[in-house]
Protein backbone atom coordinates (compact mmCIF):
# COMPACT_ATOMS: atom_id res chain seq x y z
CA UNK A 1 0.00 0.00 0.00
CA UNK A 2 0.99 3.48 -0.95
CA UNK A 3 0.51 6.73 1.34
CA UNK A 4 0.17 8.94 -1.67
CA UNK A 5 -1.39 12.20 -0.67
CA UNK A 6 -1.46 13.96 3.24
CA UNK A 7 -2.87 17.12 3.37
CA UNK A 8 -4.03 19.43 6.80
CA UNK A 9 -7.21 17.55 6.10
CA UNK A 10 -7.34 14.27 3.43
CA UNK A 11 -5.44 11.32 3.30
CA UNK A 12 -5.20 9.03 0.47
CA UNK A 13 -3.73 5.65 0.05
CA UNK A 14 -3.21 3.20 -3.02
CA UNK A 15 -3.39 -0.35 -2.66
CA UNK A 16 -2.55 -1.95 -6.44
CA UNK A 17 -5.37 -0.34 -8.32
CA UNK A 18 -8.00 0.00 -5.34
CA UNK A 19 -7.67 3.98 -3.84
CA UNK A 20 -8.82 4.73 -0.53
CA UNK A 21 -9.68 8.29 0.26
CA UNK A 22 -10.36 10.35 3.37
CA UNK A 23 -11.72 13.49 3.66
CA UNK A 24 -12.59 16.44 6.28
CA UNK A 25 -10.28 15.13 8.45
CA UNK A 26 -8.27 17.07 11.27
CA UNK A 27 -4.96 19.10 10.76
CA UNK A 28 -1.84 17.69 12.48
CA UNK A 29 -4.10 14.74 13.41
CA UNK A 30 -2.61 11.05 13.78
CA UNK A 31 -5.21 8.55 12.35
CA UNK A 32 -5.23 4.59 11.23
CA UNK A 33 -6.48 3.70 8.19
CA UNK A 34 -5.76 0.09 6.74
CA UNK A 35 -3.63 -0.66 9.52
CA UNK A 36 -1.47 2.24 9.21
CA UNK A 37 -0.89 5.16 11.48
CA UNK A 38 -1.04 8.70 9.05
CA UNK A 39 -0.85 12.42 10.88
CA UNK A 40 -2.11 15.13 8.50
CA UNK A 41 0.01 18.33 8.04
CA UNK A 42 -0.49 21.09 10.23
CA UNK A 43 -2.30 24.12 8.90
CA UNK A 44 -0.59 27.20 8.45
CA UNK A 45 -2.26 30.20 10.30
CA UNK A 46 -4.48 32.60 8.62
CA UNK A 47 -6.63 32.36 5.76
CA UNK A 48 -6.40 30.07 2.87
CA UNK A 49 -5.94 33.15 0.11
CA UNK A 50 -5.66 30.95 -3.06
CA UNK A 51 -5.17 27.42 -4.42
CA UNK A 52 -3.08 26.84 -7.36
CA UNK A 53 -1.97 23.60 -9.51
CA UNK A 54 1.16 22.33 -11.04
CA UNK A 55 2.22 19.56 -13.63
CA UNK A 56 5.11 18.82 -15.61
CA UNK A 57 5.96 16.48 -17.87
CA UNK A 58 3.04 15.76 -20.09
CA UNK A 59 4.97 14.41 -23.39
CA UNK A 60 1.73 14.41 -25.43
CA UNK A 61 2.73 12.35 -28.72
CA UNK A 62 4.88 9.85 -26.33
CA UNK A 63 3.47 5.95 -27.63
CA UNK A 64 6.50 4.07 -25.97
CA UNK A 65 7.25 4.99 -22.26
CA UNK A 66 9.93 3.52 -20.69
CA UNK A 67 12.01 4.17 -23.50
CA UNK A 68 16.09 4.85 -23.53
CA UNK A 69 17.24 6.65 -26.68
CA UNK A 70 17.69 3.34 -29.20
CA UNK A 71 18.36 0.97 -26.46
CA UNK A 72 16.39 -2.37 -26.16
CA UNK A 73 16.50 -2.22 -22.58
CA UNK A 74 12.66 -1.94 -20.98
CA UNK A 75 9.70 -2.65 -19.97
CA UNK A 76 8.35 -0.54 -22.15
CA UNK A 77 5.07 -0.09 -22.34
CA UNK A 78 2.64 0.88 -24.74
CA UNK A 79 -1.28 1.10 -25.19
CA UNK A 80 -3.19 -2.35 -26.29
CA UNK A 81 -5.09 -1.85 -30.07
CA UNK A 82 -8.13 0.05 -29.66
CA UNK A 83 -7.20 1.97 -26.48
CA UNK A 84 -6.79 5.47 -25.89
CA UNK A 85 -2.91 7.31 -25.97
CA UNK A 86 -1.87 6.82 -22.44
CA UNK A 87 -0.80 10.75 -22.29
CA UNK A 88 -4.60 11.34 -22.99
CA UNK A 89 -5.73 8.74 -20.36
CA UNK A 90 -3.39 10.33 -17.65
CA UNK A 91 -3.58 14.15 -18.25
CA UNK A 92 -7.68 14.07 -19.09
CA UNK A 93 -7.51 12.67 -15.28
CA UNK A 94 -5.34 15.12 -14.17
CA UNK A 95 -7.22 18.27 -15.79
CA UNK A 96 -10.67 16.50 -14.20
CA UNK A 97 -8.98 16.61 -10.62
CA UNK A 98 -7.74 19.86 -10.85
CA UNK A 99 -10.74 21.27 -12.12
CA UNK A 100 -12.50 19.91 -8.82
CA UNK A 101 -10.16 22.18 -6.36
CA UNK A 102 -11.34 25.52 -8.77
CA UNK A 103 -7.57 26.74 -8.66
CA UNK A 104 -6.77 30.43 -9.76
CA UNK A 105 -3.86 29.48 -11.84
CA UNK A 106 -2.66 26.35 -12.91
CA UNK A 107 0.93 25.99 -13.74
CA UNK A 108 2.72 23.52 -16.37
CA UNK A 109 6.60 23.41 -15.86
CA UNK A 110 7.28 21.97 -19.37
CA UNK A 111 8.24 19.24 -21.47
CA UNK A 112 4.53 19.64 -22.91
CA UNK A 113 5.18 17.52 -25.81
CA UNK A 114 7.64 14.38 -26.92
CA UNK A 115 9.22 16.12 -29.80
CA UNK A 116 8.17 19.62 -29.95
CA UNK A 117 5.89 18.92 -32.73
CA UNK A 118 2.28 21.17 -33.41
CA UNK A 119 -0.08 18.47 -33.65
CA UNK A 120 1.38 17.54 -30.23
CA UNK A 121 1.20 20.72 -28.69
CA UNK A 122 -2.33 20.84 -29.99
CA UNK A 123 -3.02 18.30 -28.07
CA UNK A 124 -1.76 19.21 -25.53
CA UNK A 125 -3.87 22.63 -25.94
CA UNK A 126 -7.26 20.41 -26.84
CA UNK A 127 -6.64 18.87 -23.03
CA UNK A 128 -5.40 21.91 -20.85
CA UNK A 129 -6.59 25.00 -22.65
CA UNK A 130 -9.82 23.98 -22.93
CA UNK A 131 -10.50 23.33 -19.46
CA UNK A 132 -8.29 26.40 -17.90
CA UNK A 133 -8.21 28.98 -20.45
CA UNK A 134 -6.61 32.14 -19.03
CA UNK A 135 -6.00 30.41 -15.98
CA UNK A 136 -3.22 28.23 -17.80
CA UNK A 137 0.72 29.52 -17.94
CA UNK A 138 2.88 27.74 -19.61
CA UNK A 139 6.92 27.16 -20.15
CA UNK A 140 8.73 25.06 -22.49
CA UNK A 141 11.00 21.92 -21.71
CA UNK A 142 13.58 20.38 -23.35
CA UNK A 143 11.13 18.47 -25.19
CA UNK A 144 9.86 21.21 -26.54
CA UNK A 145 12.86 22.42 -28.22
CA UNK A 146 14.96 19.94 -29.11
CA UNK A 147 15.14 21.33 -32.83
CA UNK A 148 15.37 24.65 -31.74
CA UNK A 149 11.82 25.82 -31.50
CA UNK A 150 10.84 28.70 -29.07
CA UNK A 151 7.04 27.80 -28.97
CA UNK A 152 6.16 28.95 -24.78
CA UNK A 153 9.70 30.51 -24.60
CA UNK A 154 10.05 33.05 -21.87
CA UNK A 155 9.71 33.92 -18.06
CA UNK A 156 6.73 35.07 -16.41
CA UNK A 157 5.76 36.77 -13.43
CA UNK A 158 2.44 35.85 -11.82
CA UNK A 159 0.83 37.54 -9.76
CA UNK A 160 -1.90 35.86 -7.23
CA UNK A 161 -3.14 36.18 -4.02
CA UNK A 162 -1.11 35.87 -1.37
CA UNK A 163 1.71 34.44 -3.59
CA UNK A 164 3.57 35.31 -6.47
CA UNK A 165 4.88 32.80 -8.84
CA UNK A 166 8.48 33.46 -11.11
CA UNK A 167 7.96 30.84 -14.20
CA UNK A 168 11.35 30.18 -15.29
CA UNK A 169 12.31 29.03 -18.61
CA UNK A 170 15.48 27.12 -18.35
CA UNK A 171 15.75 25.65 -21.86
CA UNK A 172 19.09 25.45 -23.34
CA UNK A 173 17.42 24.86 -27.33
CA UNK A 174 18.45 21.28 -28.52
CA UNK A 175 20.16 19.97 -24.84
CA UNK A 176 18.78 18.16 -22.59
CA UNK A 177 20.21 19.87 -19.78
CA UNK A 178 19.24 23.49 -18.54
CA UNK A 179 20.66 26.80 -17.16
CA UNK A 180 19.38 30.21 -15.72
CA UNK A 181 21.04 33.37 -17.90
CA UNK A 182 22.45 36.10 -15.52
CA UNK A 183 20.11 38.33 -17.35
CA UNK A 184 16.97 36.04 -16.12
CA UNK A 185 18.61 35.94 -12.71
CA UNK A 186 18.76 39.83 -12.76
CA UNK A 187 14.96 39.61 -13.59
CA UNK A 188 14.11 37.36 -10.59
CA UNK A 189 16.62 39.83 -8.46
CA UNK A 190 14.25 42.97 -9.51
CA UNK A 191 11.34 41.12 -9.25
CA UNK A 192 11.53 39.56 -5.85
CA UNK A 193 12.96 42.80 -4.44
CA UNK A 194 9.65 44.27 -5.13
CA UNK A 195 7.67 41.44 -4.32
CA UNK A 196 4.95 42.72 -1.62
CA UNK A 197 3.93 38.86 -0.94
CA UNK A 198 5.44 35.34 -0.77
CA UNK A 199 7.17 34.29 -4.53
CA UNK A 200 7.38 30.55 -5.63
CA UNK A 201 10.04 30.60 -8.43
CA UNK A 202 9.13 27.60 -10.63
CA UNK A 203 11.20 25.99 -13.97
CA UNK A 204 11.86 22.68 -15.82
CA UNK A 205 15.07 21.93 -14.81
CA UNK A 206 16.03 20.64 -11.08
CA UNK A 207 18.29 22.50 -9.17
CA UNK A 208 22.17 21.60 -8.78
CA UNK A 209 22.73 20.74 -4.89
CA UNK A 210 26.52 19.72 -4.73
CA UNK A 211 27.37 16.22 -4.12
CA UNK A 212 30.18 14.82 -1.84
CA UNK A 213 33.03 14.05 -5.08
CA UNK A 214 32.93 17.61 -5.35
CA UNK A 215 32.61 17.86 -9.02
CA UNK A 216 30.43 20.25 -10.44
CA UNK A 217 29.50 18.69 -14.29
CA UNK A 218 28.81 20.51 -16.57
CA UNK A 219 26.90 18.09 -18.15
CA UNK A 220 24.64 17.86 -15.38
CA UNK A 221 21.33 16.55 -16.16
CA UNK A 222 19.26 19.78 -14.77
CA UNK A 223 20.28 23.03 -13.95
CA UNK A 224 24.26 23.81 -14.80
CA UNK A 225 26.13 24.33 -11.34
CA UNK A 226 26.66 27.85 -12.17
CA UNK A 227 23.45 29.00 -12.55
CA UNK A 228 22.34 26.60 -9.68
CA UNK A 229 24.60 28.10 -7.33
CA UNK A 230 23.72 32.36 -8.71
CA UNK A 231 20.13 30.75 -8.05
CA UNK A 232 20.83 30.10 -4.47
CA UNK A 233 22.83 33.40 -4.67
CA UNK A 234 19.35 35.22 -5.57
CA UNK A 235 17.07 33.24 -2.96
CA UNK A 236 19.98 33.86 -0.50
CA UNK A 237 19.17 37.23 -0.84
CA UNK A 238 15.79 37.81 -1.73
CA UNK A 239 13.63 36.55 1.39
CA UNK A 240 10.37 36.62 -0.40
CA UNK A 241 11.48 33.79 -2.05
CA UNK A 242 10.86 30.34 0.37
CA UNK A 243 11.17 27.80 -2.76
CA UNK A 244 12.16 26.42 -6.17
CA UNK A 245 10.12 23.85 -7.89
CA UNK A 246 11.03 21.76 -10.85
CA UNK A 247 9.85 18.87 -13.13
CA UNK A 248 12.22 16.90 -15.41
CA UNK A 249 13.66 14.11 -13.58
CA UNK A 250 10.06 12.20 -13.20
CA UNK A 251 10.42 12.27 -9.26
CA UNK A 252 9.43 13.41 -6.37
CA UNK A 253 12.19 14.90 -4.10
CA UNK A 254 12.96 17.69 -1.64
CA UNK A 255 16.10 19.17 -0.38
CA UNK A 256 17.61 22.45 1.02
CA UNK A 257 19.46 25.17 -1.35
CA UNK A 258 22.83 25.98 0.46
CA UNK A 259 20.51 29.10 2.22
CA UNK A 260 18.29 26.63 3.36
CA UNK A 261 15.39 27.42 1.11
CA UNK A 262 13.57 24.07 -0.44
CA UNK A 263 14.61 22.95 -3.82
CA UNK A 264 11.44 20.71 -5.02
CA UNK A 265 11.18 18.24 -7.74
CA UNK A 266 7.66 16.68 -8.64
CA UNK A 267 7.07 13.91 -10.76
CA UNK A 268 5.78 13.25 -14.09
CA UNK A 269 1.89 12.96 -14.91
CA UNK A 270 2.45 10.06 -18.09
CA UNK A 271 3.57 7.51 -15.67
CA UNK A 272 3.58 5.79 -12.01
CA UNK A 273 2.56 7.27 -9.96
CA UNK A 274 1.05 10.10 -12.29
CA UNK A 275 0.77 13.23 -9.98
CA UNK A 276 0.30 16.64 -9.89
CA UNK A 277 1.15 19.04 -6.98
CA UNK A 278 -1.80 21.41 -5.56
CA UNK A 279 -0.25 24.49 -3.75
CA UNK A 280 -2.31 25.84 -0.61
CA UNK A 281 -1.36 29.50 -0.01
CA UNK A 282 -2.25 30.62 3.34
CA UNK A 283 -1.41 33.81 5.13
CA UNK A 284 1.70 32.17 6.90
CA UNK A 285 3.08 29.84 4.87
CA UNK A 286 2.28 27.44 1.79
CA UNK A 287 0.89 23.59 1.63
CA UNK A 288 2.07 21.19 -1.34
CA UNK A 289 0.30 18.30 -1.76
CA UNK A 290 0.91 15.85 -4.53
CA UNK A 291 -2.12 14.02 -5.82
CA UNK A 292 -1.82 10.80 -7.72
CA UNK A 293 -4.19 10.63 -10.30
CA UNK A 294 -6.44 8.76 -9.57
CA UNK A 295 -9.55 7.60 -12.58
CA UNK A 296 -9.72 3.82 -12.73
CA UNK A 297 -8.26 4.45 -16.20
CA UNK A 298 -5.25 5.96 -15.33
CA UNK A 299 -4.42 4.03 -11.92
CA UNK A 300 -4.57 0.51 -13.94
CA UNK A 301 -2.06 2.95 -16.52
CA UNK A 302 0.58 4.02 -13.15
CA UNK A 303 0.46 0.51 -12.04
CA UNK A 304 2.22 -0.91 -15.20
CA UNK A 305 4.73 1.59 -15.12
CA UNK A 306 5.69 1.09 -11.45
CA UNK A 307 8.99 -0.99 -12.85
CA UNK A 308 10.02 1.10 -16.23
CA UNK A 309 14.09 0.71 -16.41
CA UNK A 310 14.47 -2.53 -14.54
CA UNK A 311 16.58 -4.09 -17.32
CA UNK A 312 18.74 -1.20 -16.51
CA UNK A 313 18.79 -1.78 -12.78
CA UNK A 314 16.59 1.19 -11.79
CA UNK A 315 13.80 0.48 -9.14
CA UNK A 316 11.62 2.97 -10.39
CA UNK A 317 8.99 3.18 -8.42
CA UNK A 318 10.95 4.07 -5.47
CA UNK A 319 12.11 6.46 -7.01
CA UNK A 320 9.38 8.00 -8.44
CA UNK A 321 7.28 7.70 -5.37
CA UNK A 322 10.23 9.34 -3.14
CA UNK A 323 9.25 10.00 0.26
CA UNK A 324 5.80 10.98 2.05
CA UNK A 325 7.62 14.51 2.93
CA UNK A 326 8.77 14.81 -0.30
CA UNK A 327 5.41 14.88 -2.05
CA UNK A 328 3.31 16.79 0.93
CA UNK A 329 4.65 19.29 2.79
CA UNK A 330 4.54 22.94 4.12
CA UNK A 331 6.90 25.48 2.83
CA UNK A 332 7.08 28.02 5.47
CA UNK A 333 7.50 31.90 4.92
CA UNK A 334 11.01 33.36 5.75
Amino acid sequence: MDITTVADDLIVCHDGETVARYENLQPATRYNFLGAEITTLPRPSGELLCRLATVNDVHFGEVDCGAVDDHAGGPIQRVGEGEPPYTETMNGGAVAEIAEIEPTAVIVKGDLSQDGEQAEWDAFERCYRSAFGDRLHVVRGNHDAYHGQNRYAGDQWIELPGVCIALLDTVIPEHTTGNISSVQLDWLDAHAADADRPVLVMGHHQQWIGGKSGTRPDDYFGLHPDGSDALNEVVTRRRRIIAYTAGHTHRHRHRPMACGVPSIEVGCVKDFPGTWAEYRVFESGVMQVVHRVSSGDAVAWSQRCRHLYSDFGIDYETYALGKLEDRCCNIPLR
